[in-house]
């Protein structure tokens, strides 16, 4: 199958990036998330959207939160999960990820959720397979579900991100979680700034239509969001920072970096959550201006709206 176009609102039978939506794609998966955070809120088992699918989680990364959530996503939306023990799959005795491929498709399932350190591999899996395919996180490119619900969070608080200052701190250079909320929020018409040690910026950041900051007391002026971000040491071949100590201290957040922003900040962060290090805990744990548990809960709602979308389109095939 190739991807096409549907008479259904939601054209995608994948999701690999942020750039392959609009903005009426973006609210028309709002729209379904605050209606699946509702229903979450009064039952465990939410709908048959699903039925009779079955959504295989691919995960050659570590993963807590996330594929966490894709399985009760797709388990509320009455689908069978299939989660695959990288450590024990063949991937793992040097398969290639095309004959992983090939294998995965024969087993005939209706959506593979796929993260990978490689740039590319949930593209590579989408061209290669009849699987709808759904980005959970490929190398430093995109993680557009992270993206997704970190967005929604922002407007639930708002009613839209459009005007609104956000910032992202911590290491830029190797967060695909940055790249994907920077293209969301680029699109929604946010003001968008991001700070971090030069060590940690990208090379071309000047290409991205963001504000740049090394000064944390600086870039937090007037914030209406900030988010910070850990350092991803597993991608890191170097020391780009002195220390986690020293890192803190320039780049932590805390009550008294916040107190910069404004009075109703909100202090984001997409898990997981090095305290001490990006953030103090006191701050991370404070009702008043973290959403960080926020993020965890619209997880689920978000990607219960994107598989329930796609997995409509795939009816809409076998039935064409």
């Amino acid at each position: 199958m190739t991807r096409a176009a549907f008479s259904y609102e939601f054209p995608h039978r994948h999701l690999i990036s942020v750039a392959d939506l609009n903005p009426v794609d973006i609210s028309l998966i709002f729209e379904r998330a605050e209606h699946w955070r509702a229903v979450n809120k009064t039952t465990r088992r939410s709908s048959d959207a699903l039925q009779g699918m079955t959504v295989l989680n691919l995960f050659f990364e570590a993963s807590t939160r996330t594929q966490g959530s894709f399985e009760m996503a797709a388990k509320r939306l009455g689908a069978d999960v299939v989660n695959f023990a990288i450590a024990q799959s063949s991937a793992k005795k040097g398969e290639s990820l095309s004959d992983t491929a090939r294998n995965l498709a024969a087993m005939q399932p209706d959506i593979l959720v796929v993260r990978h350190g490689a740039t590319g591999a949930p593209s590579f899996l989408a061209d290669r397979t009849d699987l709808s395919v759904v980005n959970a996180g490929d190398g430093m490119h995109q993680h557009p579900t992270q993206g997704l619900l970190d967005v929604f969070t922002m407007n639930r608080h708002w009613g839209s991100v459009g005007g609104r200052r956000v910032l992202i701190v911590g290491d830029i250079l190797h967060s695909r979680v940055a790249r994907s909320n920077i293209g969301l929020l680029s699109m929604l018409g946010a003001d968008i700034r991001v700070c971090a040690p030069p060590t940690l910026l990208p090379a071309d950041i000047d290409q991205w239509g963001v504000e740049v900051f090394t000064d944390l007391d600086e870039a937090i002026s007037d914030c209406d969001a900030v988010m910070a971000l850990r350092q991803q040491k597993e991608r890191m071949a170097g020391g780009f920072v002195p220390s986690g100590r020293e890192f803190f201290h320039l780049f932590g957040l805390s009550h008294e970096r916040i107190a910069r922003a404004k009075p109703d900040v909100l202090v984001m962060h997409p898990g997981p959550m090095n305290r001490g290090t990006e953030i103090h805990s006191q701050l991370a744990d404070d009702p008043k201006h973290s959403v960080i548990m926020e993020q965890v809960e619209n997880g689920v709602a978000v990607r219960m709206a994107i598989l329930e979308l796609i997995g409509t389109n795939l009816r809409k095939e076998d039935a064409a």
